[in-house]
């Protein structure tokens, strides 16, 4: 299928097309069944699996870079004692969800969407005539990877990988490796890699702030009671990142201290905090990324792991030549440079036939599209796990729904008011990392005041996604 279109020889009804059989759309469909009995719903993806990231990623070491106790879904319990989970665990944990609850009922695989068209006069959306669309499709371009902007990267004649569609038949046992990154992925994959590969150099432009996290949760203190273990441990990881955020932005120089100093302990003597883990930004202008039992701190006390920080000159024909002069041969070239950011899955929006695009629309309690009727999607959070955003989205809609039935209203459409528009924008997403940079144009923004404001209190936007107002500056139809 390539688009959600009007098919009058086949048409089909749904209350709610779900698009995207990742945690968010899974969710969202529990959601559903459970505050909204009775809604029919489909889950198109264009994959074979459910899963959506955590399917398309498969490289070595692929983990969770937050707390599975908030990343996980609310309703189902996790099974394992870590609260840093590996790939392969969050997709047993859930294809059982989906089993479990009966959602996989509801999935059709090999739905590719790639345009979605309203219609003001039947308020629908077309072909599946769906009452509302979720986008489930997270903010990760799954096509189109980030092209390193590396001189010489195409004339390298050893095997160039990028961990977005990590290939099964790359063997890199006892072959000398070159990783490019020094983000969450590159601190996943270097000590996953180093236990086979002969040897490892990770090349970093500039350095990012980790932090050593235990690998398992050992610090339920001994007053909670057995029956209330759950309820603190969520309690806890939802609490203290949300602290810690906040704690950065108010004395980022007492954190970064903390920062560093925690590296240091962690280190080889000739792997140096500076300037190896001294970033050139505060804490949290960019993600911090978690270290499960310093096992990638570990990686550099093996004599076949090593550190570079610096500019590349060039890549050779068998290798990568620094700025500073040094040269070195690698037999292949892994680019953990970060991915490209798109919203909406890069499906085009279509309203009575009119296209519109997401850069510069405001965006509505961090899931309305300014100007889009029944329309949410999915967003999670830069300074906390991702899922908590999106099960908010799943509320707004349930309240939502509940509401307009209420109200026998057909359709709600967000309108951002004047006086909001004329007050300014800010960033969507609140961080400053390179591939928000680069993807600024076609993202929504988020206004300064209201409903328009960014999502970026864990606790309050729990609380009011449950119990807040729904209907501020949205205009609904009967």
């Amino acid at each position: 299928m390539s688009a959600i279109k009007p098919d009058t020889d086949n048409p089909e009804f749904f209350d709610v097309v779900i698009i995207g059989a990742g945690l968010s759309g899974i969710n969202c469909a529990y959601r559903l069944m459970k505050h909204q009995p009775g809604t029919s719903f489909v889950i198109l993806d264009g994959r074979g699996s459910i899963g959506g990231v955590w399917d398309q990623f498969s490289y070595p070491g692929v983990r969770s870079d937050s707390q599975i106790y908030t990343y996980g879904l609310a309703w189902h319990r996790w099974p394992f004692t870590k609260p840093i989970a590996e790939g392969s665990e969050i997709m047993e944990y859930l294809h059982d969800a989906v089993s479990k609850y009966h959602i996989d009922e509801h999935v059709r695989f090999h739905h590719k969407v790639s345009r979605v068209d309203w219609s003001s006069q039947r308020q629908e959306w077309g072909r599946y005539l769906a009452r509302w669309v979720v986008m489930g499709t997270g903010y990760v371009d799954y096509e189109s990877p980030v092209e390193p902007d590396i001189p010489g990267l195409d004339k390298f004649k050893g095997r160039v990988v990028h961990p977005q569609s990590w290939p099964r038949d790359f063997h890199y046992a006892n072959q000398k490796l070159a990783l490019i990154g020094s983000g969450a992925t590159a601190v996943s994959l270097v000590p996953a890699i180093a236990k086979e590969a002969g040897q490892v150099t990770m090349i970093q432009r500039s350095p990012t702030y980790v932090v050593a996290s235990p690998s398992q949760n050992n610090r339920t203190p001994f007053w909670i009671p057995r029956g209330l273990l759950l309820a603190w441990r969520w309690l806890y990881w939802l609490i203290r990142p949300y602290l810690l955020v906040l704690l950065a932005n108010r004395y980022p120089d007492v954190i970064r201290k903390g920062l560093t100093a925690g590296a240091a302990k962690e280190l080889p003597a000739n792997v140096p905090v500076d300037p190896h883990f001294t970033p050139r930004y505060d804490p949290w202008r960019q993600r911090i990324c978690l270290d499960p039992n310093a096992a990638f701190f570990k990686a550099f006390h093996r004599p076949n792991v090593r550190l570079i920080t610096g500019e590349i000159a060039a890549v050779t024909d068998h290798g990568i030549r620094m700025r500073d002069g040094e040269a070195m041969d690698f037999d292949a070239i892994i680019t953990a440079t970060g991915h490209r950011m798109v919203l909406g899955g890069r499906i085009d929006i279509r309203v009575d036939g009119k296209d519109l695009a997401w850069g510069g629309r405001f965006v509505w309690n961090g899931c309305m599209l300014d100007g889009v009727p029944n329309m949410m999607f999915m967003l999670g959070y830069t300074n906390h796990s991702w899922s908590l955003g999106s099960d908010n989205t799943a509320m707004y809609l349930v309240r939502l729904m509940n509401r307009m039935k209420y109200q026998r209203a057909r359709s709600a459409v967000p309108r951002v008011p004047e006086d909001v528009a004329a007050r300014g924008t800010q960033s969507i997403w609140q961080l400053d990392s390179t591939y928000v940079r680069e993807a600024r144009e076609r993202l929504p923004v988020c206004g300064n005041t209201g409903p328009w404001k960014p999502k970026n209190r864990p606790p309050i936007d729990w609380l009011y996604a449950r119990w807040g107002n729904i209907t501020a500056d949205l205009d609904f139809s009967m």
